[in-house]
């Protein structure tokens, strides 16, 4: 049972000593026949069976096989992926509702700003306690949960009578996705070794451009083949709910958990994070307000708050403003909305993926890090100001494209919280980070629609969206120190 258990490790064998003790052995008790008394006796041969058995042993595991690594860890990214996705689509039903519901509830502007903002409001304000959920309870509680009542919210939203009723889903809604991410970046420091959090964090992060660009004709097409926004809420509901079953019966909070891991992936794992814990502060604060006084908490937030200003910009006004400035119709803004979030999605894996590669040949994760944010951030102004300037709608779409291929590089902001934080602090780390991006996304779209109101123009608004690039840059390659977890 010993020597079945020991191989099924695929551990490497130790240097072959124990066959020389055992004949070491055998030769002192020659020599010492002098001995007397069996106790004495009883003693060198239990010392030998104990050799020879370690002897076996040493044999088994020389001639075993090394085990083939399970690929679980990644299966879950890819349903974070998947989680992610839905997230976004679920987010973006209502926008592409709105028309009906507009008519059906007799609401104008002022009420309909109201309900595509108030998502936001507890979304924003959940992301600290979410993180402190994952923390608390691990990740998989906190996401299947998350999943559960985002989906119930968005079912319940098809039968409301009036459009306080549909706020108060929106609220709800807006409750229950917040842990998501926190709880997704706690699930990557626990499950990814550190030259494949950079993959990690992108395929996490990879949902919110992916699932903007299906939303739109995901929900169109619902809406359409089942002739009412009330059943498209009620079928995207129960289908969210099926999700957060999945994840549940899925996700572990640790690899050593999960029945479908085996010794070789844990292992891996195990001995990748040990590398890391022995390399984490030893003497830690104990206080997560503390984190409050370093420069790179302030980094995390304000870049990420910028890296979300320029998105949720894009993401929330780019419709309107192919529509007013270059004359989009309906077909061509969903097929160039495609284009661009689409574009984000494909720019988000590489970067990920850039990011493990070069860090596996060697780099630091500073220098990764900085250095993929200084390009991403540097050629995401560029083409957002150039866009200001051109005006054939070809040429825009692809400059937009252009600057949500690179900007979504910075999706590698949710390696961050794992770099900086310790791993019990990692789920409150990312809630602060969120809680910065989130911000901007409750407040970015009102002031482009203020900006646009006052001067008649989208120009103003683009500016605005290239100073939010400079300040990503700022904050991502000058504030930030990646090689150095703060001790709270």
């Amino acid at each position: 049972m010993i020597d079945n258990e020991k191989s099924k490790k695929g551990m490497r064998p130790q240097s072959g000593t124990a066959a020389t003790k055992v004949s070491n052995m055998r030769t002192w008790k020659r020599r010492s026949g002098g001995i007397a008394g069996s106790e004495s006796l009883r003693k060198i041969q239990a010392v030998e069976r104990r050799h020879h058995v370690r002897a076996e042993i040493a044999l088994d595991r020389a001639a075993a096989v090394p085990e083939v690594q399970t690929k679980v860890r990644w299966r879950i990214f890819l349903m974070m992926l998947f989680l992610i996705s839905i997230n976004y689509i679920d987010r973006a039903s209502l926008s592409v509702a709105m028309p009906l519901i507009s008519k059906e509830f007799d609401i104008g502007p002022a009420a309909q700003g109201l309900l595509l903002s108030s998502f936001f409001w507890t979304y924003a304000f959940m992301q600290i306690p979410g993180g402190m959920l994952a923390d608390k309870f691990g990740p998989r509680h906190v996401i299947a949960g998350a999943t559960l009542g985002w989906g119930f919210f968005q079912a319940i939203a098809g039968v409301c009578t009036g459009w306080v009723a549909l706020l108060i889903t929106r609220l709800g809604l807006g409750a229950a996705e917040a842990p998501i991410y926190p709880a997704g970046g706690k699930l990557n420091a626990i499950w990814m070794t550190q030259n494949e959090r950079g993959r990690g964090a992108t395929l996490l992060d990879g949902g919110a451009p992916l699932g903007a660009a299906l939303g739109a004709i995901l929900i169109s097409g619902l809406i359409a083949m089942v002739g009412s926004w009330r059943a498209s809420f009620v079928i995207a509901g129960v289908g969210t709910v099926l999700a957060g079953l999945w994840a549940w019966s899925y996700i572990r909070n640790h690899p050593r958990e999960h029945p479908a891991v085996n010794d070789a992936e844990a292992d891996y794992i195990d001995a990748a994070h040990a590398a890391e814990l022995a390399a984490a502060p030893t003497v830690t604060s104990g206080k997560v307000m503390d984190f409050f006084r370093y420069r790179s908490t302030w980094g995390m937030f304000f870049g990420w708050m910028c890296f979300n200003a320029l998105f949720y910009g894009l993401l929330t006004w780019m419709p309107t403003y192919l529509s007013k400035q270059h004359g989009f119709d309906i077909k061509q803004m969903g097929g160039a909305v495609f284009i661009m979030f689409f574009s984000g999605f494909v720019g988000e894996l590489f970067g990920g993926w850039l990011a493990d590669k070069w860090k596996a040949a060697g780099a630091s994760q500073g220098k990764v890090l900085r250095t993929l944010f200084g390009i991403a951030s540097i050629v995401a102004t560029a083409s957002i100001y150039s866009v200001a300037q051109i005006t054939d709608p070809v040429t825009v779409v692809v400059m937009l494209s252009v600057t949500l291929f690179f900007l979504r590089w910075c999706g590698l902001f949710w390696c961050i919280p794992s770099i900086l934080g310790t791993r019990a602090r990692v789920g409150f780390l990312g809630g602060v980070m969120n809680l910065g991006g989130n911000c901007a996304g409750i407040g970015v779209p009102i002031l482009v629609g203020v900006i646009v109101q006052a001067t008649g123009s989208y120009y103003q608004a683009l500016m605005l969206f290239a100073a939010a690039g400079a300040g990503l840059f700022i904050c991502s390659t000058m504030l930030i120190n990646y090689d150095k977890k703060i001790p709270v």
